[in-house]
């Protein structure tokens, strides 16, 4: 496609990161350290060159969106609640969406309005095990049929209704399953960040035109964060070689038997799991939906961002 007919303005890392204007940087390198994963090596100066310009860039989002709000309570004479803003954090499993999402609470908390910034992660909206093995699904988990899309789309709803005290399930990653009995509270924040794999995915459309929600109705402002294949699955077995050595570790573990496994039994077991599962979903469902993102961020074999996109408006 030429250049001149792209949705997307592009920009090179340097480019970009012009676009920080006189922002200040709010994050230390200790602060850094807290909150990257152990398989996402970001360093202080890749948050400034590549975070920090985006905070600048949600903060005029925000104001538009509030705006937009105001506008239409005027109209309709309410004095309706502000609306909380949704950043969407899209991309594949270990590309780094976890670090991204986390990096960009820290920032954005720190805005001199000190804004109430919430995260959830979708995992928590995946479907128990017990119901997912009732379903023969639990090897697609993480594909959109795994998770409870009706819940996910009325915890949005709420959200964006600036409903008090919205609650959502918890996920355990030692568990591998949804936490029964425990949920996360969010309270009409000004910003709420979602992060997962399929929430841009508009769904299909019922042949009577009659008007239904998706998930992606619902986001405000959304990043998709993508890689080269290969590099993916480099990062996921690097990964898993990680958890072997503490996570798996745990008894409590759902994988407490991989950490018994040799090296090689290791790479051929994660290059299986990433080619059946991760490979598949990506393909299927998480790369389609790269062009419906307002901004998309390009890393490089090391992790780095090495370019960015901007949705054209």
């Amino acid at each position: 496609m030429a250049k001149s007919l792209s949705p997307y303005h592009q920009f090179t890392k340097s480019e970009w990161a012009k676009l920080r204007a006189d922002e200040p940087m709010t994050l230390k390198e200790e602060d850094i350290e807290k909150l990257r994963s152990i398989d996402d090596p970001i360093s202080l100066s890749e948050a400034e060159e590549i975070y920090l310009p985006l905070t600048r860039l949600l903060s005029f989002y925000v104001e538009a969106v509030q705006g937009v709000h105001r506008a239409t309570t005027k109209f309709l004479g309410t004095n309706g609640d502000k609306a909380p803003f949704i950043f969407g954090i899209v991309g594949s499993v270990a590309v780094g969406k976890s670090t991204t999402a986390r990096i960009m609470q820290a920032l954005l908390q720190r805005w001199p309005s000190s804004p109430k910034v919430d995260l959830v992660t979708t995992d928590g909206f995946l479907l128990p095990n017990k119901e997912l093995e009732k379903r023969n699904l639990m090897e697609r988990k993480g594909f959109p049929e795994s998770y409870d899309r009706a819940r996910f789309v009325n915890f949005l709803a709420d959200i964006k209704s600036a409903k008090r005290n919205v609650s959502a399930p918890i996920y355990s990653h030692l568990t591998y399953d949804i936490v029964e009995g425990e949920k996360i509270i969010i309270d009409r924040p000004d910003i709420l960040i979602v992060e997962g794999l399929n929430i841009l995915q508009p769904g299909e459309l019922p042949k009577s035109g009659n008007p239904i929600l998706f998930a992606s109705d619902f986001i405000d402002f959304s990043l998709y964060i993508d890689a080269d294949e290969n590099d993916l699955l480099n990062w996921f077995i690097e990964r898993f070689h990680r958890l072997r050595k503490t996570a798996f570790k745990d008894p409590k573990s759902f994988f407490h038997s991989f950490s018994k496994l040799s090296h090689d039994e290791a790479v051929k077991l994660a290059t299986k799991y990433w080619e059946e599962i991760n490979l598949a979903n990506l393909k299927q469902n998480i790369l389609p939906t790269r062009g419906r993102a307002d901004l998309i961020l390009t890393k490089d074999s090391d992790h780095t961002i090495s370019h960015v996109a901007l949705r054209k408006r």
